[in-house]
């Protein structure tokens, strides 16, 4: 059966450096975080973008752009480029063009973008480190805001460590996370798999066998703990952490919608049955995951004024 939400990106689920860009001083207070001197944070058509003529780079290895492209599709482009205006209504790419590239061949129209009104490079990197500080990101967004830190903007891990609070081991394991395949990206990033939980499939080699231990984590309640045993043992079905799952008999129907539900909204389902009427329960992480899943329930409903 195809997926419906195959080619449809969902920008948001990882924003990465584009969360400690306030849009606004209002929104800098708002959020608890410094302005950002020097830089912006657009949406631009990636048809005003033209490559940095500066660029020593000119071949980009296919297979990691193709998994670059699946990537963008699935979850969004989780680390925004970065540009300069040179015109009414033309950029030059500074940093990104990699993702830039991706982003179109993704076939998307737009591209979330850093445009860079100062030639001070530090001056934004420290920006940027310190509302990194303040922000509260969930693990994917830390992680393609440490990589982008790191790879952009020349910072080591000895300064986002010494900055941020965090040792250099913890962000190394946070980066590790983006090494995981889109789909569990997208439920770590929706709030519904934790970043332990994330973390004990990165021991796990095959990326299909990642996929299908996260629907079971999301699906059955399965703790950081308990899918950990499942990964060091090795066979997802030996386990007595494994056997003791289900806490009462339910019937294989029901178990398989309930599955079913917990595939199709990317979150944990409970289906029960009793003998004269059953109730389906659907977690949610945040305001945001909830109105993800309403629009999944009811897609007639998208894009209006929520209060």
């Amino acid at each position: 059966m195809s997926n419906p939400r195959q080619n449809q990106p969902r920008p948001g689920l990882g924003r990465g450096l584009s969360a400690l860009i306030p849009t606004s001083a209002a929104a800098a207070q708002t959020a608890g975080l410094t302005e950002v001197e020097g830089a912006q944070l657009r949406e631009i058509p990636v048809g005003q973008i033209k490559p940095n003529s500066r660029q020593p780079r000119h071949v980009f290895d296919e297979e990691a752009m193709a998994e670059l492209v699946h990537s963008i599709k699935e979850i969004g482009l989780l680390q925004p480029i970065v540009v300069r205006e040179v015109g009414s209504e033309s950029y030059e790419l500074i940093m990104g063009e990699r993702r830039w590239r991706a982003t179109q061949k993704a076939g998307l129209e737009k591209i979330t973008a850093v445009v860079r009104d100062t030639t001070d490079e530090d001056l934004l990197r420290d920006a940027l480190l310190e509302n990194l500080h303040r922000s509260e990101l969930n693990p994917l967004e830390e992680a393609a805001a440490y990589q982008q830190l790191l790879e952009d903007f020349g910072c080591t891990q000895e300064e986002l460590s010494a900055r941020i609070g965090r040792s250099r081991p913890q962000i190394a394991n946070t980066i590790r996370l983006l090494k995981l395949p889109p789909a569990v990206q997208r439920r770590v990033a929706a709030g519904v798999l934790s970043a332990g939980h994330a973390r004990a499939l990165l021991s796990v080699p095959h990326p299909e066998l990642q996929d299908r231990l996260a629907s079971r984590v999301v699906a059955e309640g399965i703790s950081v703990r308990q899918l950990e045993e499942i990964v060091r043992f090795g066979d997802e079905d030996s386990t007595p952490a494994a056997r003791k799952m289900a806490t009462r008999p339910t019937s294989p129907r029901i178990a398989e919608l309930s599955h079913r539900l917990s595939e199709r909204f990317d979150t944990r389902v409970k289906v029960d049955f009793g003998k004269s009427k059953g109730k389906i329960v659907v977690e949610f992480a945040t305001i945001g995951d909830l109105e993800r899943i309403v629009d999944l329930m009811d897609p007639s409903i998208k894009g209006d004024n929520r209060s």
